[in-house]
């Protein structure tokens, strides 16, 4: 059984930071959604362990044991199973998408149904990294605490992302560094039902990404991108997602994402550029 399993990027609509724990964990509130754009794994039957990374932004990425995806597969406790993976890396690395924590729950959803064991518990696949939780649940979320609490929120209404990566990566401990307020209020208590696409952009403009500022100082480029995505016909919204560099905009219809995508395809070629869907993972095997 060979199986192809997709790892979708994770968008941080907004990412409060609400505290600091005595051992350096951050708190967070943040609404997670999932892109339409993402890696796809490549699970086959083997006798040993092996990784194989290909794709347009696997150069940064070495196969080694410290690899997410196969830190994930020893998360599984199978031990004597084999599998050959490859890794077809579409999302830039460090890239405040979860990339990396994406393809360790596409990992431990296609090594579980391959070798037919349970997925790992909540505290075992949290070890892994902040987002694998959410990642590895797939859903449009509300993400609190280390990222450990996980809390159903209202369907999103159809919406559609243009995401925008200036191929600089941005190292997430140096972004919590630059942070000047560590305890910062968190979104409402009970959030709303988005009637649509603007109506969720209104929503989310009174919300924030406190990473954003630090990031920007990290990283004055994000401030380009933001204003770039921000100047698209068509645009409701432009924030950073996670640490960054990744930005997105936010559209109503397919068509005028698609549009705003080739346009600042043409001024930016060298930018890593997606225009996606924005809901639930479809994680879908083959």
């Amino acid at each position: 059984m060979t199986l192809q399993v997709f790892a979708p990027a994770k968008v941080n609509l907004t990412l409060h930071v609400t505290g600091r724990r005595d051992d350096g964990y951050h708190l967070l509130d943040s609404l997670v959604a999932f892109a339409g754009v993402g890696d796809v794994l490549t699970l086959e039957p083997a006798d040993d362990l092996s990784l194989r990374i290909t794709g347009p932004e696997g150069a940064g990425l070495a196969a080694e044991p410290d690899n997410l995806v196969l830190r994930a597969a020893a998360a599984l406790e199978a031990p004597g199973q084999g599998a050959r993976i490859t890794l077809d890396k579409r999302l830039p690395v460090a890239s405040g998408i979860g990339g990396g924590s994406a393809d360790a729950a596409a990992a431990l959803h296609g090594l579980s149904r391959l070798w037919s064991c349970p997925l790992p518990d909540p505290a075992r696949s949290l070890a892994l990294g902040a987002d694998v939780p959410v990642c590895l649940q797939g859903q449009t979320c509300r993400m609190s605490g280390v990222g450990d609490h996980l809390a159903p929120v209202p369907p999103l209404p159809p919406v559609w992302a243009v995401l925008a990566n200036p191929r600089i990566p941005v190292p997430t401990p140096a972004v919590f560094c630059a942070l000047t307020s560590r305890s910062n209020p968190a979104m409402p208590a009970d959030l709303p039902c988005w009637a649509n696409a603007p109506d969720l952009a209104r929503w989310l403009a009174a919300q924030r990404n406190d990473l954003e500022p630090a990031a920007i100082a990290v990283a004055p480029q994000i401030a380009m991108v933001l204003d770039r995505l921000a100047s698209l016909p068509g645009t409701l919204l432009a924030r950073m997602s996670g640490s960054g560099a990744t930005c997105f905009a936010l559209f109503g219809t397919p068509a005028s994402a698609e549009v705003a995508a080739t346009a600042l395809r043409q001024t930016h070629p060298d930018w890593w550029i997606a225009a996606a869907p924005l809901g639930d993972a479809n994680r879908t095997t083959v």
